[in-house]
């Protein structure tokens, strides 16, 4: 046995099997850092995605500020044909034109609130798509071995 251990054929056989299972290891570790750079990428995305969404936050701001602004003016509007309609007596006229001005004001408004739901929505699948990348990288990093041989043999 001692002679046999010792020999130069289980010598290399030997140390070609060392050599194979650090080639595994280093395949195994390069998999690994594969998926960290991916989930590097993911938040980097991430951060310019957020980037985007405070511009687009601080452009909303603005168009809520327009927003008050135009409902301050409507309402003063508003208030001016109250006192109007009550000292006008049988003006129709005046009355048809000013509801005509604010149905145009109504339909805008019905326009932006329908833009602001795609913008939601867009926003949606964006933070659902992150959802779905941070997942796999988690995946990748929880079960390295499961992920690179597509669930076999874990």
């Amino acid at each position: 046995m001692y002679r046999r251990a010792t020999s130069g054929g289980f010598i290399v056989v030997t140390t070609f099997l060392i050599v194979v299972v650090m080639a595994l290891f280093t395949w195994v570790m390069y998999g690994m850092a594969r998926q960290v750079n991916t989930m590097t990428e993911t938040f980097v995305e991430v951060n310019e995605s957020f980037k985007t969404m405070i511009v687009d936050m601080h452009t909303m701001a603005g168009d809520m500020d327009e927003v008050i602004g135009h409902m301050a003016t409507m309402s003063s509007a508003m208030a001016q044909m109250t006192v109007a309609m009550n000292e006008m007596q049988g003006n129709m006229g005046t009355m048809d034109a000013s509801i005509g001005t604010m149905t145009g004001e109504i339909q805008s408004m019905n326009g932006a609130v329908g833009s602001m739901a795609g913008s939601v929505q867009s926003m949606n699948a964006a933070v659902s798509q992150m959802t779905m990348d941070v997942g796999r990288a988690s995946y990748a990093f929880s079960n390295p071995m499961s992920y690179m041989f597509g669930g076999f043999p874990f």
